[in-house]
């Protein structure tokens, strides 16, 4: 049986996938809350019509049929918000990054454990990619081994014309590691099957944007586990030639095989999102993966109404999260000593 949902914050448009991927199994919304205008707010309300906008968040906060609330606020905001809902004993899909620092990380640790609620990061690179339900599906079969590495690049455009300020403020968004490249960290630590990994290895710089100081365009960590490695690159270098936001791809080496993904686009022809290419010891193939499925939404609304971990795991949600903070907060000391020492 579905649920009724809150909205709070619908500053980034992921809250379209959230929204619309929640109601596609039957969970319902009337109302949402913004914290002043939001670019996307003209699109939201002729997608969801039938939503009224709440001028208080505590409207939503003590409606008592409300059981979930979804948060698509300015980064920053995120984590203010979801500690209020779980005390208002909701459950809780914050958009990635769930949080921006790592004392709000604590806080929300403290506070799911305090309250016994859900925060889920919708991590829409793994949840609501059709083809990274085939890959598990291959990865988990053994098809290509052991995994030992991955490599996960995540490439954006910039669309500056569509951004609004806080886009641009590091305090509010978090870093290009903390936002974008948590996706890569989640993707990383479940294909692996790491519950844990350290950080050799974080960058992050401005090199194009000069009049937005604060910005960082491009990012890259390395990551290892007991039995591990990874390397991430996030950018915002996407050109206007791709027919889509980005090239998101990832390559996962197993002892006996590899795995591409090309989530969003193959460069090269027609535009076609979710192909797969598998090479191992009996195949050589390319797979349409558009039709594998969305599994983290409806076991999202079975763990709301059983109290289980079917979607995802709650250590690993906090494990990316605090992974994704230490690699920014190394990427950003590197780059401050490496600084320091030229000038």
């Amino acid at each position: 049986m579905a649920f009724k949902l809150g909205i709070l914050g619908i500053d980034h448009g992921h809250i379209f996938g959230m929204l619309g991927n929640m109601t596609s199994q039957g969970c319902f919304a009337n109302a949402y809350w913004t914290n002043g205008p939001a670019v996307t707010e003209e699109k939201f309300r002729t997608t969801f019509p039938h939503l009224e906008k709440a001028t208080d968040a505590r409207g939503i906060l003590d409606d008592p049929d409300v059981k979930m609330v979804l948060i698509a606020a300015v980064p920053a905001e995120r984590a203010k918000l979801a500690i209020a809902a779980m005390r208002a004993g909701k459950d809780v899909m914050v958009d990635k990054p769930g949080c921006t620092t790592l004392e709000q990380l604590a806080e929300i640790c403290a506070v799911q454990k305090e309250t016994g609620r859900i925060w889920t990061v919708n991590f829409s690179e793994r949840f609501e990619v059709p083809a990274m339900t085939k890959v598990i599906e291959l990865v988990q079969s053994g098809a290509i081994g052991r995994v030992i590495q991955t490599v996960g690049l995540g490439p954006h455009k910039q669309n500056l014309r569509t951004r609004p300020d806080w886009f641009f403020k590091r305090e509010r968004f978090g870093g290009i590691l903390c936002d974008i490249g948590s996706h890569q960290i989640d993707q990383f630590l479940y294909l692996t099957g790491s519950n844990d990994a350290h950080i050799s290895h974080a960058y992050v710089e401005n090199s194009t944007m000069a009049e937005y100081p604060e910005f960082q365009d491009f990012g890259e960590m390395g990551l290892r586990s007991n039995h591990a490695h990874g390397y991430i690159r996030v950018d915002w270098f996407t050109p206007d030639g791709l027919p889509t936001w980005g090239d998101g791809r990832l390559f996962i080496q197993g002892t006996d095989g590899t795995i591409e993904v090309r989530k969003y686009t193959d460069i090269g022809r027609d535009h076609v999102t979710d192909t797969i290419y598998l090479v191992n010891h009996e195949e050589n193939s390319r797979i349409d993966g558009r039709d594998a499925g969305l599994p983290y939404f409806p076991r999202l609304v079975a763990d709301v109404q059983d109290r289980s971990e079917t979607a995802v795991s709650q250590s690993h949600t906090f494990t990316t999260m605090r992974l994704a903070l230490e690699a920014q907060s190394l990427a950003e000391n590197t780059r401050s000593t490496k600084t320091k020492m030229i000038t």
